[in-house]
């Protein structure tokens, strides 16, 4: 389940060079926080280890929970019609949490260029943190992006 919030808007919003994104940009202040959390279970551990007792928390899952704490903390502030994609993922996984443990998962806006979004992301287990990293999203309208896909998806 993905359960994010945006807290503490701490950051201003600086004047920024005119884009089609403007408005959504200016929206978003820089120092937007998310946080999400996911218990580990079967369905986002990984199992190819052949034993049970080794089964931890798949690079994968954590990356994507990383990526959609961020989208989900700044979704909120975005004009209707615009969303964010992933554009760069650079975290380290430091540490395997096993079956049943809580993970949380958090995202931090540090900076804005155009329509680029970029946040430091961190996950902690009830025990240590587990990554640390940043992560890059685009501001996209959503109609212009599936018309976009759908012309790249059609055969010449």
């Amino acid at each position: 389940m993905w359960a994010a919030t945006a807290f503490g808007e701490t950051g201003s919003c600086e004047s920024r060079p005119s884009t089609p994104y403007n408005d959504s940009v200016a929206n978003i202040p820089i120092g937007t926080k998310g946080e999400s959390s996911i218990v580990v279970t079967p369905e986002n551990a990984v199992s190819f280890l052949g034993v049970e007792g080794a089964r931890v928390l798949g690079t994968p899952f954590l990356i994507g929970h990383l990526e959609m704490t961020a989208r989900d903390s700044v979704k909120p502030l975005l004009d209707e019609g615009f969303d964010t994609v992933g554009t760069r993922v650079d975290v380290r996984h430091l540490a395997a949490t096993p079956l049943g443990m809580h993970v949380t998962f958090r995202s931090e806006l540090t900076a804005i260029e155009d329509r680029r979004l970029v946040f430091q992301v961190e996950a902690f287990d009830e025990k240590e943190k587990i990554s640390a990293g940043s992560h890059e999203r685009a501001i996209i309208q959503v109609a212009k992006f599936a018309a976009r896909v759908q012309a790249k998806g059609l055969k010449d």
